[in-house]
């Protein structure tokens, strides 16, 4: 049983170090508590107070236009 529960820390450890690396050099998931919490709970009733919060502090990054292929 310790054999295993080693085997799986040690495998939790690789991935968490392989996967981390690259995600660590993001700034966040959210831009900030406001955000997380519409994430988590309030995403299935948006109101417009909301709406304003996600406009005034930039919660889903810069937009970037389509320009069609010519």
């Amino acid at each position: 049983m310790k054999k295993m529960m080693l085997l799986v820390l040690v495998i939790a450890v690789f991935l968490t170090v392989g996967c981390g690396g690259e995600w660590l050099k993001h700034d966040t998931a959210y831009k900030n508590w406001d955000h997380m919490k519409f994430s988590w709970w309030q995403y299935k009733q948006p109101t417009a107070e909301a709406a304003k919060m996600s406009n005034d502090q930039g919660w889903w990054g810069k937009a970037i236009p389509y320009i069609p292929a010519q």
